[in-house]
Order: structure tokens, then C-alpha cells, then sequence
């Protein structure tokens, strides 16, 4: 058995989780960019929360962002989360 490193389930796994996380922060923080120019700057509580979010949460702020007016509207999005 001939089996390079590339070859291997293991290393695929790994790869793509690698490649997955980087999606997810390059999400939040094109997400976070986005807020802070839609709503000003974000206090640290509602970064956080955020910054807590997953991909599929993260998309769909990204999208509820649009609609936004105030930090009043991301927090009630938020809590509408919980």
C-alpha cells in the first residue's frame, strides 16, 4: 500500500473542517463590517453575541442586516434567535 498523506480520509476531514472554519470567520467578519456601517459602532456585548453566531445563523444575518435601521433592530433579531 501506496498511501499519501493527501490521500487519506483523515487529511480530508481536516482540510475541509479548515476550510469550513475559515468560511465561517470570513462570514462574521464581513457580518460585523457590515453592521458597523449599517448601525454604527457595535458595543461589546452585541459583538460578542455575534461573534457566538453559526454559519447558518451568520448568512442570515447577513441578509436580515439589510433591513436594519439601528442597533435596536440587530438586537431584536438576536433575541428573536434565542
Amino acid at each position: 500500500l501506496d498511501i499519501t498523506l493527501q490521500e487519506t480520509r483523515l487529511y480530508r476531514d481536516i482540510k475541509e473542517e479548515g476550510r469550513e472554519e475559515g468560511r465561517e470567520e470570513g462570514e462574521r467578519l464581513l457580518v460585523l463590517r457590515l453592521l458597523s456601517r449599517r448601525v454604527g459602532e457595535l458595543p461589546q456585548e452585541a459583538r460578542s453575541q455575534v461573534e457566538a453566531l453559526s454559519l447558518e445563523q451568520l448568512e442570515n444575518l447577513g441578509e436580515a442586516l439589510l433591513d436594519f435601521t439601528s442597533l435596536a433592530d440587530l438586537e431584536a433579531w438576536i433575541a428573536n434567535q434565542e
